[in-house]
């Protein structure tokens, strides 16, 4: 690691700490995160070496932050992996901030949130073709490129040789503001429809400025998604009372989506509607939402 000059730690990721740090012999700058990974008597669990190749696989996207080149090194003969990203100096959440408080707040550009939802489409739809589901996309797993208008996906990842926690490694809850429903109710089987979900909170986040459905617990995030969507039923979402942490809840009516997200208009209000619905199986793919007329408006080509 005497290659790289560490500048500052720059957040706890799920799985470990993350440095700002250079690159000694070419000044380029990167996040370092280390990953406590569990070794045993042969050396890196084989499923994290699975995911690491994954993961450099799929950093080959603009749209997913790029694996540079993983480090290995020993600590008094424990062996520590050190990732090596490429270095965004923002992330959305920060971004969406700025433009709520501060100085001068403002909303973001319509343009904007449709060039990044464009592009967080994008990194899904690559990451769901091979096969790969994120689980924890959210406003601060997504960075950003101010001057180049880019939204990368980052964290993604070892994904499967960790299940998701629910608490991060130094203790704090992981939000839950993003988490799809059926996971909320304990479904075991889920699919790339629960990172629509995520995408569908995004998008209405940037929009709003602020969280679509800020719970602070499993039962109170539910809530807050009944009290807007309405109940569901097992007509509208077959199977959905059997579901491991479902009990009976206040029987809420629908509300209207256009008055929780003012500044979409009829399109994005039709491709959130179409990302926030209640059966995964009713929900809009990455890639379809690639050809909702909600972008036609956008020049494609640049990307």
């Amino acid at each position: 690691m005497e290659k790289y000059e560490k500048l500052e730690k720059v957040g706890e990721g799920t799985y470990g700490k993350v440095y700002k740090a250079k690159d000694k012999a070419t000044g380029q700058l990167v996040a370092l995160k280390k990953t406590r990974l569990e070794m045993d008597e042969e050396g890196v669990p084989p499923t994290a070496l699975r995911e690491i190749s994954l993961l450099q696989m799929l950093s080959h996207s603009l749209y997913i932050v790029r694996l540079l080149c993983v480090e290995h090194i020993d600590k008094n003969g424990k062996p520590i992996l050190y990732l090596v990203f490429e270095y965004l100096d923002t992330d959305l959440k920060k971004f969406i901030d700025s433009h709520r408080k501060g100085p001068n707040p403002r909303p973001l550009p319509p343009s904007l949130i449709q060039s990044f939802l464009y592009q967080l489409c994008k990194g899904v739809a690559h990451c769901h073709s091979h096969g790969v589901l994120h689980r924890d996309l959210k406003p601060q797993n997504l960075l950003v490129d101010k001057e180049k208008g880019i939204l990368k996906i980052a964290d993604l990842g070892l994904g499967r040789a960790f299940t998701v926690p629910l608490k991060s490694y130094t203790h704090e809850i992981v939000t839950l503001w993003y988490r799809a429903p059926e996971v909320l109710l304990g479904s075991t089987h889920y699919s790339t429809a629960v990172d629509m979900w995520s995408v569908g909170c995004i998008f209405a986040e940037m929009a709003r400025r602020q969280a679509l459905f800020p719970g602070d617990s499993e039962f109170q995030q539910l809530l807050h998604i009944f009290r807007l969507l309405g109940t569901p039923t097992d007509k509208q979402w077959p199977g959905v009372s059997s579901l491991r942490d479902w009990h009976v809840y206040p029987q809420w009516e629908p509300q209207n989506l256009a008055s929780a997200v003012s500044a979409l208009g009829p399109d994005g209000v039709d491709l959130l509607t179409k990302m926030l619905k209640f059966d995964p199986a009713d929900r809009i793919s990455a890639k379809a939402a690639l050809d909702h007329p909600y972008f036609d408006s956008l020049d494609k080509s640049q990307f």
